[in-house]
Formats: structure tokens, sequence, C-alpha cells
């Protein structure tokens, strides 16, 4: 479903512009359940026959983040490890919302003159 709601939404863009998408690029939080490799597959699976065909998926992941709640610094957590502010120390944390799923940005062949 991802993968066809990727294709859906490069296709309308293109038609749009009238040009050949060759990439796009995609961003997730890591906490987002995406095996990219399996996106990347079923994409360029679904894309065969359409304008789409032969475009790249570009995947980013969006690091986790905290807030502090002594001191109010926001700053990126490592899940793997034990988790206190950088700025003060404290471990009075309020962990922000995973990033969503985006497209971001899509790359248009150039029109040939």
């Amino acid at each position: 479903m991802v993968a066809q709601n990727l294709l859906a939404a490069i296709s309308a863009e293109a038609a749009k512009h009238n040009a050949r998408p060759i990439s796009a690029k995609i961003s997730c939080g890591r906490l987002y359940s995406i095996n990219e490799e399996i996106l990347r597959f079923v994409f360029e699976a679904i894309a065969q026959g359409t304008h789409c065909q032969g475009a790249k998926l570009v995947i980013e992941q969006k690091p986790l983040q905290a807030k502090c709640r002594s001191c109010d610094k926001t700053f990126e957590v490592d899940i793997n490890s034990e988790i206190n502010c950088p700025e003060c120390k404290s471990n009075d944390l309020e962990m922000l919302p995973d990033s969503p799923l985006l497209l971001e940005e899509i790359e248009f062949e150039e029109p040939v003159p």
C-alpha cells in the first residue's frame, strides 16, 4: 500500500510537470515500520510500464528526538543507550513524536530541447 501511494503521488507530480521522474526522496522516523529494501523492490516492480519505471527511491530515516523538561533543550535520542539531556544531564524527558512518512522531493529528467 505504501509503494502504491508513493507511485500515485509521484505519477501525479510527473503529470503536472510533464516530466519523467528519475528519483524520489522520502523520509520517515526511526520507529516507522518500513523495510527499505522491500519498499524499493515493490516500488520498482509496480512502476514497470509506467512513467516512473526506473525511478529510484532515496529513503532517509529521521532520528528520534526528546525534549528536556528541565532546560527545554531538544536533542536526538539513541534508543540503544541511556538517555539524558546533553545540556543539563537530566533524565526528565519528553519523547517527541516520530517523524511520519513524507515524500520530500522528486527529481525529474531534464527536458530535451
